[in-house]
């Protein structure tokens, strides 16, 4: 009878932790697509999201492959990155760290590294590529803190830390650390303003063009100097 009872016993505690884990994975879910929609604008329902958006289909698909390849089964995981690349176009190694709610827009063409460390709530546009030069061992590929904005077609390339808050624009080249809250631009990529944006702002049109902002110093010392030249023959 008392072997009866600690079966039950048993039995009730594990339906609960089941029944927990369950809850709190809903939970996550229900806050992740809250956090695609209000970045999304074409968002049209949550329905769409979980059904017909890759990034998150792709993003699901590494939870699996990274507790696999945190396990030790690195074939299986490495096989469910693979088949989640076939049906995604978005390349995410098993072993890279991914924090919370992050979004994948559209996403063909992205790929994240083996050592890749990436924050909460960051957004990652189609054609990014987190990756390595090929002149580093052990840790290679870039770590980005929470609220970054990495931007279509970007190269962000080695072991260093993309800052809290910072904008990569679309296209660029990044091979260096790039500040908290700082847009970087260009090939390779400089920082062109730290605004103190928390990264909320997913503005891609309105970032400052460096080498604009070159010619148009360069304009600005070319009229100086001419001017000083008509003051000093008058």
């Amino acid at each position: 009878m008392t072997f009866s009872f600690t079966l039950r016993l048993c039995g009730a505690e594990t339906v609960r932790r089941y029944a927990d884990a369950a809850k709190a994975l809903y939970a996550e879910f229900e806050e992740y697509m809250e956090s695609v929609k209000r970045r999304d604008p074409a968002a049209a329902s949550y329905a769409q999201i979980a059904l017909l958006y890759s990034g998150v289909h792709a993003v699901a698909a590494h939870r699996v492959a990274h507790a696999l390849y945190e396990k030790g089964h690195t074939f299986a995981a490495r096989a469910v990155s693979q088949l989640a690349r076939h049906f995604t176009g978005i390349e995410i190694h098993p072993a890279a760290k991914i924090g919370k709610r992050l979004f994948i827009d559209h996403g063909m063409g992205v790929v994240i590294g083996e050592t890749a460390e990436i924050g909460d709530d960051c957004t990652i546009y189609q054609g990014a590529t987190l990756g390595g030069t090929g002149k580093d061992t052990g840790k290679r590929h870039p770590t980005l803190g929470d609220n970054v904005m990495v931007g279509a077609g970007a190269r962000v390339l080695g072991p260093f830390t993309v800052g809290s808050g910072a904008k990569i624009a679309s296209g660029a080249v990044v091979l260096c650390e790039v500040p908290a809250g700082t847009t970087a631009v260009g090939i390779p990529a400089k920082p062109v303003n730290k605004s103190g944006d928390s990264g909320g702002s997913l503005d891609q049109i309105h970032i400052p063009d460096p080498v604009n902002q070159m010619i148009r110093a360069l304009e600005a010392r070319v009229s100086e100097l001419e001017n000083l030249i008509k003051t000093n023959e008058g």
